[in-house]
């Protein structure tokens, strides 16, 4: 039996298709240094008696905090926080100068606005490889109800509820409509399931993963754009934006300098290929409707937008 070598960019990235909610873990050590990281590695353990994990990796400066404190908060982040997320996923000399807290068991500070926030005592510290796997006792929580920040193949997402297989049976004329299939909400998720269905592999087939053509597609639409800038209109973390322009740049698709990168004129072929997928997915899924009409989609959709 052959022993198989494992490529980490590529274990990572299939590590990548389970998709995941986005925590920031919070303490305060022994000296009353706060820290806080962001963490996608949360996981339940038990229920009696409630436990959960989550690990942080050796190298981080925040260990020694972590190591000292009695007690760890895990806040769930809210959808609309991406924001915290990429604060708290970079280094700061004051992690938490400028950001609204409160101050929680041990001095685990609670960040507002959460989806949901554990306050935990820390049960148990294991070796985990380049990780330490922390085990928390959860003796306090909150829950908000919100809908949560959700991480998959190196971006950010959003829930969306899946909707139930579509009925191929004729409906019933003499009842008219039923109220389910003229509710907006069931029909729209309906129909982004259908289009992402289909669409999702025909972009994979480029061989571009997802967290890459949207780093092309991004440039192409606003040359030059500095990371900040990247991280706003790709909506992923910075830590996935450079992995991704680091393989573009590599394959020559990508011209990188100081505070600056632009695609190469392969990256232009690239995102013109990437382009034509999306034409091509749209042209198979409204064949046959009236032009007239899509504009009509299109104007309502973005009225819709801009009301949220």
């Amino acid at each position: 039996m052959t022993t198989r070598t494992f490529d980490a960019h590529d274990f990572r990235r299939a590590l990548g298709n389970f998709a995941t909610g986005i925590t920031i873990i919070t303490a305060r050590g022994a000296d009353g240094e706060l820290t806080g990281v962001t963490a996608n590695s949360f996981n339940s353990v038990s229920l009696d008696p409630p436990l959960i994990l989550w690990s942080l990796d050796k190298r981080s400066s925040s260990n020694v905090v972590f190591e000292q404190a009695s007690h760890f908060a895990v806040n769930i982040l809210a959808a609309e926080q991406i924001d915290l997320s990429n604060h708290f996923a970079r280094s700061h000399p004051d992690k938490f100068a400028g950001i609204a807290h409160d101050s929680g068991l041990g001095g685990a500070p609670l960040l507002p606005g959460c989806a949901a926030r554990l306050q935990c005592e820390s049960f148990q510290r294991l070796d985990g490889g380049d990780h330490w796997i922390l085990v928390g006792k959860v003796v306090d929580f909150d829950d908000q109800g919100r809908d949560p920040l959700l991480y998959h193949r190196g971006a950010y997402s959003l829930l969306m509820p899946h909707p139930q297989t579509p009925r191929h049976h004729a409906a019933d004329p003499s009842k008219g409509e039923s109220r389910l299939d003229s509710h907006l909400l069931y029909l729209m998720l309906q129909a982004v399931n259908a289009y992402q269905t289909s669409y999702g592999p025909r972009q994979q087939a480029s061989g571009l993963e997802t967290s890459e053509a949207r780093v092309l597609m991004v440039l192409d639409e606003n040359p030059g754009l500095d990371l900040a800038g990247l991280q706003h209109e790709a909506a992923m973390p910075a830590s996935e934006i450079e992995e991704a322009m680091t393989s573009l740049a590599q394959r020559g698709l990508l011209e990188r300098s100081p505070g600056h990168c632009a695609l190469t004129a392969p990256g232009q072929q690239q995102v013109e290929q990437l382009w034509a997928i999306v034409h091509a997915q749209e042209e198979a899924v409204f064949a046959g409707i009236e032009r007239s009409d899509l504009e009509i989609f299109k104007r309502v959709l973005r009225q819709v937008i801009a009301a949220h």
